[in-house]
Formats: structure tokens, sequence, C-alpha cells
């Protein structure tokens, strides 16, 4: 088995060893200033800079272009990078306003006063941003002149992909969110294929079959409205008679990298351009810190809970910090909590078993044997990291991905997800005793872990595996499906349906005139033969 296996590696990576020199990559990250006390984005930052590094590591001649400012720029600079860095900033009344807008949007998301509008407003400002990078012309020069081989862009938003089209050259795309969030092009079954916010599954009845399909349409028109807030940075940046149409553009991606797994996903068809690379954020094993240690050692054979909300927590409500303070009071578990120490407000005790800290080690915390369960907000690198180890979720999503993320969770039965707005003390305590005292919720999440750990290749092995393949290729067209190109007419056969449609309608007025003429001609021969 280990003979096949290396056998099959060897085979896969050979052609990345045969190119003769090292291919020139553009990873595009950029994730605005305005965001950096909620550092939004940060998870999106973290698996492009992985990636760059993979890539880099393996011999090819990474570049990152990213946002002076953004959620990790003191971290970003005090971390040495192996590859190029070049950076840059909008102007700084522009910065204000987005802060703000996003401030606004998130303000009213952890409120549960989340609309689509606002959603739509927010997209509108980061429509903005993109026209701004598009008017520096030293930068964009200077990025013609290098002459990229390959541009990697990623999904948290559409300027990347813009940009790679007006550089003129092949690009990769990451969807770091969940599937369906945006639509690649991939066959969608209605059938079983949940569409994106549904929270269905794969196992749908007759009534859910019939909301899948009044969702698809809803989703086709709620991408429409947000593709449509970069319609003014289309007409300004490109001529017209060459302007790029979003929908359009996402299809012209060489190769889409998924930040999932088949562990989490529910089975679709896939395109040959399409791998999963779940779990490339995941690092080897450490040793916990001994400050960790000591407080999970006071617990004994109870174990611990790991809970990391993500970057957003910070902007909880009291109130909300109150409950979940009381919920875990009354656990036997000790509870390790990323908090900010500073930010705890001074009128709630904390419990007894409950420690807070600026940071963790989550990885290394999640692969402790000890550990009984992990509070999640349902940021799909935390899953990826939760599904590697092995350990059950209790989910508290948030806004983006998140509620989809955790709908797949529980849908395949390795944790549960609870909103904010139904969080109190009581109802969290039952919730995270119904994953620790319930077996089969650990079951499940170790099934999880062997099927993510027994794939063949590691998703950096995917990574550098498939672009060292198009790179020698010259890209990858044998691996696009043709219906890519079709109009959503070819591709649902409604023109042959129609003219079938046509024909069978004339056949039978053709045949309904013949007999009418049939019958005139014998009532009229027979009144003939009478007279």
């Amino acid at each position: 088995m280990a003979g096949q296996r290396a056998l099959l590696l060897a085979g896969f990576l050979l052609p990345g060893f045969l190119l003769s020199e090292a291919a020139k990559i553009l990873t595009l990250s950029l994730v605005g200033e305005c965001l950096r006390e909620n550092q939004i984005g940060g998870s999106h930052h973290l698996l492009l800079d992985q990636v760059s590094q993979i890539l880099q590591d393996h011999g090819h001649n990474v570049t990152m272009l990213h946002q002076r400012g953004n959620s990790l720029i003191s971290d970003f600079k005090e971390k040495e990078k192996s590859y190029q860095v070049i950076s840059w900033l909008p102007p700084e009344d522009y910065n204000k306003g987005l802060k703000d807008n996003f401030d606004f949007f998130m303000e009213e998301a952890l409120g549960d006063r989340y609309t689509f509008g606002k959603f739509l407003s927010f997209m509108e400002q980061l429509g903005l941003q993109c026209s701004h990078f598009l008017r520096r012309k030293d930068i964009m020069d200077t990025l013609k002149n290098v002459n990229f081989d390959l541009v990697i862009v990623e999904n948290f938003d559409y300027c990347p992909f813009l940009v790679a089209e007006k550089l003129g050259k092949p690009f990769v795309s990451i969807l770091s969110s969940s599937f369906g969030a945006i639509d690649i092009g991939l066959p969608n079954p209605l059938s079983y294929v949940p569409v994106f916010h549904s929270f269905l599954s794969d196992h749908m009845d007759f009534w859910g079959r019939v909301k899948n399909f009044l969702m698809f349409f809803d989703f086709s028109i709620r991408q429409w409205q947000i593709q449509s807030t970069y319609d003014n940075t289309i007409k300004e940046h490109f001529p017209e008679g060459s302007r790029p149409v979003l929908c359009h553009l996402l299809k012209k991606a060489e190769l889409w990298f998924v930040n999932s797994d088949f562990a989490l996903e529910f089975a679709r068809p896939l395109l040959p351009n399409t791998v999963y690379v779940g779990g490339l954020m995941v690092r080897p094993v450490k040793a916990v810190p001994q400050e960790f240690e000591n407080f999970i050692n006071k617990f004994g054979d109870s174990g611990f809970i790991l809970v990391a909300l993500g970057s957003m927590v910070s902007n909880f409500q009291v109130d909300l910090l109150r409950e979940m303070n009381s919920a875990f009071a009354h656990l036997s578990q000790g509870v390790i909590w990323k908090y900010k120490p500073s930010h705890w407000p001074k009128d709630i005790r904390l419990s007894a078993n409950v420690k807070i800290v600026n940071w963790l080690p989550q990885n290394d915390l999640l692969a402790h044997p000890c550990i009984r369960l992990f509070v999640t907000h349902g940021g799909m690198n935390s899953i990826m990291e939760a599904i590697q180890h092995g350990v059950p979720m209790v989910g508290i999503p948030l806004f983006g991905d998140q509620p989809e993320n955790l709908n797949h969770v529980e849908a395949k039965k390795f944790g549960v997800s609870i909103q904010l707005k139904q969080i109190k003390a009581e109802t969290l305590t039952l919730k995270m005793k119904q994953i620790i005292e319930d077996k089969r919720y650990k079951s499940a999440a170790v099934a999880a872990s062997i099927i993510r750990r027994s794939h063949p290749l590691t998703p950096a092995q995917r990574l550098v595996g498939w672009i060292d393949h198009i790179l020698q290729t010259g890209g990858a067209a044998h691996l696009k499906a043709h219906g890519l190109q079709q109009p959503w007419h070819e591709q649902y056969l409604l023109d042959v349906f129609l003219f079938l449609l046509v024909v069978t309608l004339g056949t039978l007025w053709f045949c309904r005139k013949l007999l009418g003429m049939v019958v005139r001609w014998l009532c009229g021969a027979r009144k003939l033969k009478k007279a």
C-alpha cells in the first residue's frame, strides 16, 4: 500500500520537476485597511499567505500584492517572508467611509438585524476600492512589466478577478468560502445539491426539493445584484467592447481550488478543474505551551473545551458574554476561551473554570488528547482543523458562509449549531453537554477525520501538483467542459425542448388539418353518391 502511494505521489509531482525553470506567480490579497480593527478577511489573507509560501518553497518565484494596513499588517511585517511583497494603500478618505460602512454592517449582523441590502452597500464600497487600485498606474505597470506566468486570486471580493483580466494573464482561483457561495459553473442537480443558504442537505424530501428549486432563482437574482455593484468599476477601467462580465469571468479560471474536503461537503458532480485542498492551514502539531498544559491538568479526566469565535468576538454584546460565561460555569470541563482580557466587561465575574487569552495555539489544542469539544464560529479554516483532529463542535455562526458551513457539520452528525439570538445559559449548556455525553458525535468526528487524513495526496501536494500541471501544459483547456462557454438555454437544452415542442405541435396541427380534409372529402363523396 505504501509503495503504491509513493508511486502515485511520484507520478503526480514529476511534471513539476520537469519544468525547465521556476514560474513567476502573482498572488492577490486585497483585504481592506479600514477593517484592521475588526480583522475581517484575516483568515482569507492567512490562506493566501500559506498558498504563496507553499509555492515559493516548491521553487517558484512568488510575489504577493497585498493592501497595506490590513488586519494582519503588523504580523505581516514582522514575520519574515521568503516571497516578494508589493504593497498599496487606498486614499484615506475612502478608508474612513468603508470602515464606517463595515462597522454599521457588523453591528447590524451581530445584532441579528442583517439585511441583504446592507450587504450590497458594503459590496459597493469594495467595488469603489477596486477602482482606486486600478487607477494606480504605477502599480499596474509594475505588474505588467514582470510578465507573470500565472495569477492566483481569492474570492473575498471580485477585484482580484478584474486585476487578473486587466493584466491579461491566466489565473487560478481559491474558493475560501462554502461550496455554492458563488456560481463557478459546476453542474447543480437541484434534486440533491442544496442551494447556498437553503440550509438543506443532499437528502431532500418533496418539499425540500420544492424549496431548493425556488431558492435557486432567489440565489441567481442575488448573485446578479452583487456582481452589479462592480458595474461602474468595469465601465471605468475596461474599454467598451472588451468589458468582462463577472459571471463569465469566474468560469475563465484555469483551476478552482476549494478550501473544503469530502469529509465535510455533500457528494456532488465536479469538473476536472475543481480540486479540494481543505486543510492547507493545518500544520504539524507542536507541544502545547506549559501555561495551557497547567490549566488543562487541573480538570483531570473531565478534559477541556476550546472556544474560539474568530476575530469578531470583541463586538459581542455584554448580555451575550454574560450568558456564555454562565453556561461555561455549569460544566465540569475547563474552558480555554480566545477573548481579549482587556475587552472583558468589568461587571462580569469570570467563571472559575474559564481561562481567557489574547492568543492560543488552536491547532495544537485541537490535537490535545484531553479536548472534549470545540465551540467555533464556523469559519472554514477552523472547521477543517477540527475535522483533522476528530473534535466534535458546537457552532455559533455570525455571518457570511458560517451558517452554511455549520449546516454541513450538523448534517454530517459531528456537531450542532445555535443562533446568536437563541443563546441563553441553559440552552448553550444543554447543547455542549449533549455533544460531550453522546458519544455518537465523537464517533462521527473521528470518522470524518479518517476520511480527511486518508487522501493519497496532502492538500499542499494537490495544490502544487495541479499548478505545475497547467504550467507545463500551457493552461487547463483540457480540464474545462465546453458547457462553461455555453449560454444557459443551451446548457439546459431549452432550445432542444422548444424545437421538439414546436415540431410536436406542428405535427399535431398538420395531422388535425389532414384528418379534417379527409373527413370533409369522405363526407362530400358520400353526399355525391347519395345524390
